[in-house]
């Protein structure tokens, strides 16, 4: 176990040091102008916006199926006894 442990930290050390390697190259800026920022930004509304109703009906329809699953337990033990 304690092979493992020092492995790891070893992995991890190793890792921390090579990662300014694959850091981005910083000598070009960015300079798209804010035309470019606010479609982007529009286009992240548009997925929000079709992001949130899906996630409310997956609740719904989970809720839905484990409300379905505990009744139909409950109909069936009532049954045995």
């Amino acid at each position: 176990m304690h092979s493992v442990k020092t492995l790891l930290t070893t992995f991890a050390l190793l890792l921390m040091t090579i990662s300014p390697a694959l850091a981005v190259n910083t000598n070009q800026t960015y300079n798209s102008g804010i035309l470019v920022l606010l479609f982007v930004g529009f286009c992240a509304l548009i997925i929000i916006a079709q992001l949130v109703p899906a996630v409310l009906a997956l609740f719904g329809m989970t809720k839905e199926a484990a409300r379905s699953t505990t009744g139909g337990r409950v109909a069936a033990s009532a049954k045995k006894h």
